[in-house]
Formats: structure tokens, C-alpha cells, sequence
């Protein structure tokens, strides 16, 4: 309780000090006290006050220094009594201490436990309450709230009494979620991308990721969200509000090689088939490398639902290059393969972070050298025997551990997939072999460039990203060509001819700084290095005990080795488009430059 007697020194003054003097002569302070104080030092009560001795007596200061006693935050009731002396008044001001704190309480938290939050506080049991300090504590823990995101907690209210501190906080939740606008896509194809629930504890950063999230779905023209107020002040609704677009659209590919030259394709892709969410493609390429693919796929999936894909393919690849390390073209083959696939898989209920999916395969492939870059008898029987052309049935069974924060909108974390593919004779397969491959992902965001280069580098929403990829494959039994390992291209190991590299071993690593320029530009140098160990080897015409070996390909006997490797490094453009987001890469290899177009990013 705060206690003013303004009206009792004045009194005080006119009858003792004044003493029928005129009112222009105020009696001097001749000595200043502090009465009641137990714990708190008297020098720190009249450090705070601005009457000194010598002054004359003001009314107007003694009330400040009432004021600033009070401000201290320690005392419960400040007065003043003036004593008269035979030079002066003394001024004595009475204090009343607010007692020690016993404990602190809190009431209504649940995003922090009491002992999280007791780490923003600086009150201590034992201590004299501090009302200003106190209220710092609560802004610390207001901050606290704020900077993860919940932005409308706030502190209700505060008790003091009998040494116990109660802190009532009130965390706003969320109440009904209603989805407005949407004509065309499904309701629950919205509601399932939008991580906050009904009940919980309203979040800004959360809700605004969502946002994100949902307008990079690529549905939606625009998204926006509203509040609506409910009976209950510390429940509300949360209306979202989006405005379709066309999800149709017509993607375009280019690529180049030395040897290969010019190929390109057209794909017709709709990504919310139907407004289900699910994806729909029909796509084609020309060029050595002609092949037609037509997928249909829900790609999304939870603890409960199912994500799954259907699709067949057919590839006519003619005169392809079978080149050596150094990128020279030792003979030239055609390939056919038709096949079809079909596979599910769903997230685990204990971790949500993991998934598990199924993939059955089956395709023929056939294989047949058509040139030979060299003019001495060549064993085409042998080399058609190498190449192995057949049908093959395979089990493909994927683990994957997400690790990457779900509420943002663009990739930070890390990823872990593991591999494993069987071909079974036992199904009609001409083959049985086991590969079996790994790969892991890591991206994070790098704020301190900005402070590096002094400027603006992307968003809050949109920062620059260090992306890393590291894959490595392995396999027993034979594999036939079609199924080995192959690196090389736009897709993996760029600055190289497509699949330039195979065999039954490999090796890739991608490191990409991708730095938004604006919205949608942004500028990539990676580096990429790789190799693929075990497949067919070149061997050039030679004598062996005087004998004529003609020149021919066998199985290369080398394995895995970090020290043989291929690297590239380069630059590259990403465009958002409406045809979708467009990839434009430039990689110096071993022995050429090469240019790659693709859409999306690499991984």
C-alpha cells in the first residue's frame, strides 16, 4: 500500500517550521534519516531522494522523494516526519519493507514447465520482493514466449502475499480452424499441411510457416489467415483464407554433352490431381535418350495415411556413349526397357521422424553394342554377355529418418535414408542380386552472411542454406548393366556425361551455398565429387606371352576407394516460374565443361 502525507508535512511545516515567519523563508535541513528499514541499507534508501542537507525544506521535492523511495520496488508504505531542530528541520522518511519471498508460483503454463521459467527469473527465495525487479522477471518471461513464437501469451495476474509470489499466465489457444476460398482443392488436403491443432497453444512462427508451407504446395495464388474471437477470451479461431490456381503445368528439359549432344523433353505434371493433393505426370524425352513415363502418386503420408505411387515407363535409348574415364567414347550401345512399378509406405507411430516405404519393380531390359571404336576383331557375343540383357523382378524397401524442422517453411536438419533392394529369381527375375545403398542429408541456414557481406541475403522465411548430400552404394551378386550404379549428369555427379560412370560400387558427395537473391532468384556454387567402382572395364588391344589379346571389356575388379574420385565444381540459377521452379547449373569437370537444365533442386 502506497501512503502519500503531503497534507500532514504541510501542516507540520506551517505550524512548527514557519513558526509566523512569511512563507519565503523555508527552514533548512539540517539532517536526513530512514526509519523502518531492516534489510535495506539507509544509504540506498537516501542515495534515491533529491532533498540534500542545506536545502531549503521543498514540498514539491519531498514529494518526489517519496515517489522515487517508492519506485525502489522494496517497500509496501513510505512516509515522512519532520522533526523541528534549533537551525532546521530533520527529515525523517519511514519505510515499510515488503517481506522476503518464500516461493514463487505459476499458474496456467504448460508450453514451460516451472523450473524452465524459474531460469528467467532473477528473484530468489529468501530475498526482499521487489516489485521492479519482479516485473523485469515477468518480461523476461514474456520474451521467452516471444521469441518461440507465442506471441499472445501474456502475464494475467500477480499475487503477493504471505511471502508466496502467484503468477497467473494465460497462454491464448486455439479454438475452431475454418478454411475459406478453396473451391476446387479438398478441405482436408489443407487442413492435414497445417502442423498447429485444434487446442493448442496458439503459436505466430508456427502459423506463419504453415502459411508458407501451404503456398509453396503450389495451389494456391495467395493464403492468408484471420482471427475470429470465440465466448471463451483465451480460446479464438483461427479462418484461413486461400485463393486457387492452376496446378496443371508444362515443364520443359535441355541438356548438353560434347559427345551426346542436344537432348530435351516436355512432362505435363499436375501436383493436386482432382484437388486430393495426389500427383499426376506424362512426360517425355527425345534425343539419344528417348524414354516415356506416366506416374500417378499420393505423396502425402502421416502415422495413419498411406502415401503411395503407380507408374510405368519405357526407355529407347540408341547409340549410347560407353565412355572411359576420360570421357572417350570405347563403343556405342542401344538400350530397351520396359517396365512398371507400384509402392506404399506410411510414417511410424512411435516416431513420426521415420517412415518406411515398399517398392516393387519389374522391367525387361534389352542391351546390344552397336559400333566399336576400334578396327581389330571385337567378340560382340562377349561384350553382349557383359552388357546382360533380361527381365528383372525387385523388392525395393526404404527406411528414411526426417530430422528437419517441420514448422518451417524452407529445409533445416538433417536426413537419413537407407536402401535395399532384392531381386528374386523365385519371382520370375533372370537375376538375384542385393544392393544396398545409404544417403545422408544436411542443410542449415547461414544468417551470418549477412553480416559478412553487409547485405540483405534472402528472408527471415527464405535465408541462405549450406546443403549437403552424401550417398554410398554397395551390392553382392552380379548385376546386369541396366541395374549397376550409374553417376554422371544433371541428376547426381554433374560436369559429366550422363551416367558416365557405373558400376556395382559408388560413391557421391553434393555440397551446394544457396543464396537467394530475391524472391525468386537465387544463386547456387556447389561442388560435387564421385566415382562408381566394379562395372565393365576397357581394355585396349595387347601382347601377352607374345600372344595378340584384341581389344575387348571385361569386369573391373576394383572396389571402393575414397582415394579415385571424380570431382566437379561450378554455378547455378534457380528461378521460380510458373512452369515451376527452374534449374540452371554450369560444372567444370575432369576434361569438359558442362551445362545442365533440370527443374527443383538437386536434393
Amino acid at each position: 500500500m502506497r501512503h502519500f502525507v503531503v497534507m500532514i508535512v504541510l501542516a507540520v511545516f506551517l505550524t512548527v517550521a514557519i513558526c509566523g515567519s512569511s512563507a519565503a523563508q523555508q527552514p533548512v535541513v539540517v539532517e536526513l534519516a530512514a526509519e523502518g528499514n531492516k534489510e535495506i541499507a539507509s544509504q540506498y534508501v537516501l542515495g534515491v531522494v533529491g532533498t540534500k542537507v542545506g536545502d531549503r525544506l521543498s514540498r514539491e521535492q519531498i514529494d518526489r522523494d517519496i515517489e522515487a523511495i517508492y519506485n525502489l520496488g522494496f517497500f509496501s508504505y513510505v512516509d515522512v516526519r519532520l522533526e523541528t531542530r534549533p537551525d532546521g528541520v530533520k527529515v525523517v522518511y519511514v519505510v515499510q519493507e515488503n517481506p522476503p519471498v518464500k516461493e514463487i508460483r505459476f499458474e496456467g503454463n504448460s508450453i514451460y514447465s516451472d523450473e524452465e521459467l524459474m531460469k528467467e527469473v532473477f528473484t530468489v527465495p529468501g530475498s526482499i520482493f521487489n516489485r521492479v525487479f519482479f516485473r523485469h522477471d515477468l518480461e523476461r518471461i514474456q520474451n521467452k514466449y516471444r521469441e518461440a513464437g507465442y506471441v499472445l501469451v501474456r502475464m494475467q495476474d500477480v499475487r503477493f502475499e504471505n511471502g508466496i509470489v502467484e503468477v497467473q499466465i494465460v497462454e491464448p489457444r486455439v479454438g475452431e480452424i475454418i478454411i475459406q476460398g478453396n473451391t476446387r482443392t479438398k478441405t482436408n488436403v489443407i487442413r492435414r499441411e497445417i502442423p498447429i491443432k485444434e487446442g493448442d497453444v496458439f503459436n505466430a512462427t508456427y502459423m506463419r510457416h504453415s502459411l508458407n508451407k501451404l503456398q509453396r504446395l503450389g495451389y494456391f495464388e495467395d493464403v492468408s489467415v484471420g482471427f475470429e474471437p470465440t465466448d471463451k477470451p483465451e480460446v479464438m479461431n483461427i479462418v484461413i483464407t486461400v485463393t486457387e490456381q492452376r496446378t496443371g503445368r508444362i515443364g520443359v528439359s535441355m541438356g548438353h554433352g560434347s559427345s551426346s549432344g542436344w537432348s530435351g523433353g516436355l512432362v505435363y505434371e499436375d501436383t493436386n490431381w482432382q484437388g486430393k493433393g495426389h500427383k499426376a505426370t506424362v512426360g517425355f524425352e527425345t534425343g539419344d535418350r528417348e524414354q516415356y513415363w506416366i506416374s500417378y502418386e499420393e505423396p502425402f503420408m502421416d502415422e495413419q495415411y498411406y502415401s503411395w505411387k503407380v507408374g510405368v515407363y519405357k526407355h529407347q535409348w540408341e547409340d549410347i556413349n560407353y565412355v572411359d574415364d576420360r570421357g572417350d567414347t570405347i563403343f556405342e550401345y542401344d538400350e530397351d526397357r520396359t517396365g512398371y512399378y507400384i509402392g506404399a509406405g506410411r510414417k511410424f507411430k512411435h516416431d513420426p521422424r521415420m517412415n518406411w516405404y515398399v517398392t516393387l519393380d519389374w522391367h525387361d531390359s534389352s542391351v546390344d553394342p552397336t559400333w566399336w571404336h576400334s578396327e581389330g576383331p571385337v567378340d560382340y557375343e562377349a561384350v553382349r554377355n557383359l552388357l546382360s540383357s533380361g527381365k528383372t523382378f525387385s523388392v525395393l524397401g526404404t527406411v528414411q529418418r526426417t530430422n528437419t524442422d517441420r514448422y518451417l517453411s524452407y529445409p533445416k536438419g538433417d536426413v537419413e535414408i537407407l536402401n535395399i533392394q532384392q531381386a528374386m529369381s523365385i519371382m520370375g527375375s533372370d537375376w538375384d542380386y542385393t544392393k544396398y545403398w545409404i544417403e545422408g542429408r544436411y542443410y542449415t541456414p547461414l544468417t551470418f552472411l549477412q553480416d559478412m557481406f553487409g547485405a540483405e541475403l534472402g528472408t527471415k522465411d527464405n535465408p541462405a542454406i549450406l546443403a549437403a548430400r552424401v550417398r554410398a552404394g554397395f551390392s553382392s551378386g552380379t548385376l546386369p548393366w541396366a541395374d549397376q550404379y550409374f553417376l554422371g549428369g544433371n541428376k547426381d555427379l554433374r560436369g559429366y556425361e550422363e551416367d558416365q560412370f557405373e558400376g556395382s560400387e559408388m560413391f557421391l558427395a553434393n555440397v551446394e551455398l544457396r543464396i537467394p537473391i530475391q524472391e525468386a532468384v537465387g544463386f547456387v556454387i556447389f561442388y560435387d565429387v564421385g566415382n562408381a567402382w566394379g562395372g565393365v572395364k576397357w581394355k585396349p588391344e595387347s601382347y601377352q606371352d607374345g600372344v595378340l589379346v584384341p581389344p575387348h571389356i571385361e569386369r573391373d575388379s576394383s572396389s571402393f576407394s575414397l582415394s579415385d574420385l571424380h570431382d566437379a565444381w561450378g554455378f547455378g540459377v534457380r528461378v521460380k516460374t510458373p512452369l515451376g521452379n527452374i534449374r540452371l547449373d554450369v560444372a567444370e569437370g575432369d576434361y569438359e565443361t558442362f551445362t545442365h537444365f533440370g527443374f527443383g533442386e538437386l536434393f
